[in-house]
C-alpha cells in the first residue's frame, strides 16, 4: 500500500483525512507525522500548510499533504482567520477560543453573523512539486454552541444551504455529513486528481 504524511500529530486530523483520501485512493494510507513540528509563522493559510509539508516531506521521506485552516468572519475582516487556533494567545485551546470569539461578536445581530470556514491543502512531494488549493464554507455564527460533535468552532457555526427550517451547528451534524460538505472536503475535491499521480 502507497503511503502519504498527514502533516500533523492529531490523529482525530488523520482519520478524517484518511476518510476523504479513500473515496479517491483506497489504496492510499495516510499516516500522522511524528518529527519535531516546525514554527507556523506564515500570515496565511498557505504559507502555514507548505511549512507543515514541506517539514514532513523532508523528515519521513515521504510525500506530504497538510492543510490549514479556520474561521474567518466576514465584519471582522477575515479574523480570527489563520490565527484561529491560538486565538487567546500562544497555547491551542479551542474551548476558550470559541468563548473569545462569541464575546467579540456578542453586540453583533444575526444578519451580520456571517463567516466562513476556510481550508487550504498542500500536497508536497518528493520531486519537489508542490500545490495548494482552497475550500470555503460559507455560513453564520450562533450566538451559543450546540451540539456534541465536532471540534474548534464547529459547536458555533452553521453552514449555509440545509433544509428549510434546518438550522443546525456543524456540532450537530454527523461525521459523514462534515466529511461530505465541509471545507476541507471542498478543497479536497480540487486536490484529488493530483494524488492519483502519486
Amino acid at each position: 500500500m502507497a503511503r502519504i504524511v498527514l502533516a500533523t500529530h492529531n490523529p482525530h486530523k488523520v482519520d478524517k483525512f484518511q476518510a476523504i483520501v479513500a473515496e479517491v485512493r483506497p489504496d492510499l494510507q495516510v499516516t500522522a507525522y511524528d518529527g519535531p513540528e516546525p514554527v507556523e509563522d506564515g500570515v496565511t493559510f498557505a504559507a502555514n500548510a507548505l511549512i507543515k509539508g514541506r517539514a514532513a516531506a523532508a523528515h519521513t521521506g515521504l510525500s506530504a499533504l497538510t492543510d490549514d485552516s479556520g474561521v474567518a468572519v466576514d465584519g471582522r475582516g477575515g479574523s480570527p482567520g489563520v490565527f484561529s487556533a491560538y486565538w487567546t494567545g500562544h497555547k491551542k485551546d479551542a474551548t476558550a477560543n470559541l468563548e473569545l470569539l462569541l464575546d467579540q461578536l456578542s453586540d453583533v445581530a444575526d444578519p451580520h453573523r456571517t463567516a466562513q470556514f476556510v481550508s487550504v491543502i498542500a500536497l508536497v512531494r518528493l520531486d519537489g512539486a508542490e500545490k495548494t488549493v482552497e475550500g470555503r464554507w460559507p455560513g453564520r455564527l450562533a450566538t451559543a454552541p450546540a451540539g456534541p460533535g465536532g471540534y474548534g468552532y464547529d459547536p458555533i457555526f452553521v453552514p449555509d444551504g440545509q433544509a428549510a427550517g434546518e438550522e443546525r451547528t456543524v456540532g450537530e451534524w454527523s461525521a459523514a455529513e462534515k466529511n461530505a460538505e465541509s471545507h476541507r472536503a471542498r478543497a479536497f475535491r480540487e486536490l484529488a486528481p493530483l494524488l492519483e499521480t502519486l
